[in-house]
């Protein structure tokens, strides 16, 4: 089971990624959890996450966020663009299980 966790300015965009990503795991059969939530909520709820993912919007968060997750040991990069304006849950889910490993 991989537990993903999706954070923008207020956890309303990347909410409908969430659904694409949890579509794309089914289809590939991952065991996912994946959640989004507003960035100022980040450290309530990182406990258990296994990758943390920006929206775009945010990129500039980064290296606050770096410092959260590198103290759990919790990889964390931001969402391509392309694939963030798109949808693209696979691609965004290809790119977390490359993470987690």
């Amino acid at each position: 089971m991989i537990k993903i966790l999706l954070c923008c300015v207020a956890g309303m965009s990347t909410s409908l990624l969430v659904t694409k990503i949890k579509k794309a795991a089914e289809a590939e059969n991952i065991e996912c959890e994946v959640s989004a939530v507003a960035i100022d909520q980040l450290k309530s709820n990182i406990e258990g996450v296994n990758v943390v993912l920006l929206g775009p919007q945010i990129k500039y968060k980064l290296p606050e966020v770096k410092k959260i997750c590198d103290e759990k040991n919790i990889p964390c990069d931001v969402i391509n663009m392309v694939d963030y304006g798109l949808m693209n849950g696979k691609k965004v889910l290809d790119f977390c299980m490359k993470m987690a490993k």
